[in-house]
């Protein structure tokens, strides 16, 4: 006989998922019934919240939905805040758990796991929760989660399997995944309004956010042509490569960067919010755009949103994006406003960093240059914050980090296990925190456990330091910033890990070519202190 819980193995095959993460437990063991023979590969995090921070990475680095197995009650609540920044995200999550029978939902009698109403816990963060209630609509649902997953905003999507639908026969079910739908293109009439206002302008500038991600080599192609400045949010670097002419440092929050979004006369905004973490970092008052503002989304609310739109182009990027190069043309005459004002901007910002930002800078640069091409995973930590302002990354989805958007801790090593697992031929780097390295700490040894070489940089200094340098500017006495530090040697050692120091770029530069092509986590602890050597 073949279950509900085999079928939905089998038909996640057909859609292309390789891994799923998950802790067993008493209410999904049929689901892992269904992985043995599978070609899925399971991944055993230490907590739930790793579990979809692993998922996180992994949809960002491959560009694949993330999967998980969740068990009823606890572990959904667990996994509420990794779910919550994949929400904020736009990353494509799906969260298979269980839920209690049928007959005992919302009744409140006290079994294992109950909660009152799982699905309103947690409908917040997903773009949707469903209750299956007989195996039959399986077929149906998953084509719904990757539906969305491939040709709206992508989100996380829920599905809470009762434990009695869980082992009910699914013999006669048709196993073969739907043809999904494509992304749907914007409106022609749109594409020329916005096209007529491009041509038309003499100083335009384009701000891209993540929705973006798969739109590099055609957003390079209508910068140059637009001869247009280009911003880029956290979740949209490396869509130009670094060094590029046009590619702006993370100046959209600073005052330079607000300046010259004044001096434009046209704004594209592509795949991005406009939101607060990417353009208003700094408390500098909600954006205004003096030109004309085009944006461009797969989301009608976020082009019908706060920032008024002269045009709105509601559809995908990629397809959008073309159409507009199709219709853009290259201007006769309008001299060197874009390359001026990105060394003139650049140049204004960086002059302005203290001695401090530029030691992290440094850190950040040196990462990328000498392990070529790695993909940073970052959680909220100093060097995460500079990086919002000065990193160039290499290669679009290379740079993601929870120090926007929804702004969680602990992110940082599951997510960078889920994109090593995603990109076993790159470097993987989690650069975290000493505090917020102890919210997830324990998937160092999931990593080990797993063989995933990822190389986990703790930043130590042995405080919640952004967080205390947030007190003090505002004349607030630390309190409860600083933190006892575990003895991260030990810990590593204890884990099963080898743990090196380097309290100096030239020491931290030697390991780093060391470890290029490694086959196990490996930890190196910088002493923020002596890195900086400030005093």
């Amino acid at each position: 006989m073949t279950t509900c819980a085999q079928s939905l193995v089998r038909l996640l095959e057909g859609y292309g998922v390789d891994t799923v993460f998950g802790i067993p437990g008493v209410h999904t063991v049929e689901l892992y019934r269904g992985l043995h023979g599978s070609r899925l590969r399971h991944v055993s995090p230490r907590h739930e919240q790793g579990a979809g921070f692993m998922a996180d990475g992994y949809a960002r680095a491959s560009g694949k939905p993330g999967v998980c197995f969740i068990i009823t009650g606890p572990g959904m609540t667990n996994i509420l805040t990794a779910m919550g920044q994949a929400y904020a995200d736009s990353v494509p999550m799906l969260v298979i758990s269980t839920v209690n029978r049928r007959e005992h939902l919302r009744l409140g009698h006290g079994h294992l796991h109950e909660l009152p109403d799982q699905r309103a816990i947690v409908a917040g963060v997903c773009a949707f929760s469903h209750t299956l209630q007989a195996p039959a609509e399986l077929p149906e649902l998953l084509a719904r989660a990757f539906a969305i997953f491939k040709c709206a905003r992508p989100r996380p999507v829920h599905i809470e399997i009762p434990l009695d639908v869980l082992d009910m026969p699914a013999t006669d079910l048709n196993l073969m995944p739907r043809s999904l739908p494509g992304a749907p293109a914007p409106a022609g009439a749109s594409v020329e309004a916005a096209a007529s206002l491009l041509n038309a302008a003499h100083r335009p500038l384009i701000l891209s956010g993540g929705g973006a991600r798969g739109c590099a080599e055609v957003l390079r192609q209508l910068a140059e042509r637009l001869q247009a400045p280009v911003a880029l949010t956290t979740n949209a670097r490396g869509l130009l490569p670094c060094g590029h002419p046009l590619l702006l440092d993370g100046v959209q929050s600073s005052a330079h960067g607000r300046a010259l979004i004044d001096e434009a006369d046209v704004v594209l905004a592509v795949g991005t919010e406009l939101g607060e973490t990417d353009y208003d970092f700094f408390g500098l008052g909600p954006l205004r755009f003096k030109g004309s503002l085009i944006r461009l989304d797969i989301d009608p609310m976020q082009v019908m949103g706060v920032q008024r739109a002269h045009v709105g182009l509601v559809g995908d990027a990629l397809q959008g994006l073309q159409a507009l190069l199709g219709k853009v043309v290259q201007p006769s005459a309008r001299g060197p406003w874009a390359v001026d004002s990105v060394q003139r901007v650049n140049q204004a910002e960086r002059t302005g960093w203290t001695p401090k930002q530029q030691g992290l800078q440094g850190l950040l640069d040196l990462l990328r240059d000498t392990l070529g091409s790695p993909i940073l995973v970052g959680d909220s930590t100093q060097p995460v914050y500079q990086g919002a302002s000065g990193y160039q990354a290499p290669t679009p989805a290379s740079w993601f980090n929870a120090g926007s958007g929804y702004g969680t801790l602990g992110y940082g090593l599951p997510a960078a296990m889920g994109a090593k697992l995603a990109r076993p031929e790159r470097p993987v780097v989690a650069l975290v925190g000493d505090g917020g390295l102890q919210f997830t700490s324990g998937e160092l040894i999931a990593a080990k456990e797993a063989q995933i070489g990822v190389i986990l940089l703790v930043w130590n200094n042995q405080c919640y330091g952004e967080i205390r340098d947030y007190m003090q500017a505002r004349d607030i006495a630390p309190l409860g910033v600083d933190i006892l530090t575990p003895d991260f040697q030990a810990m590593a050692q204890s884990f099963h890990v080898p743990h090196h120091s380097a309290d100096t770029p030239a020491q931290l530069q030697e390991l780093l070519q060391s470890l290029r092509d490694i086959r196990q986590p490996v930890m190196i602890e910088v002493d923020a202190g002596a890195y900086l050597a400030l005093d």
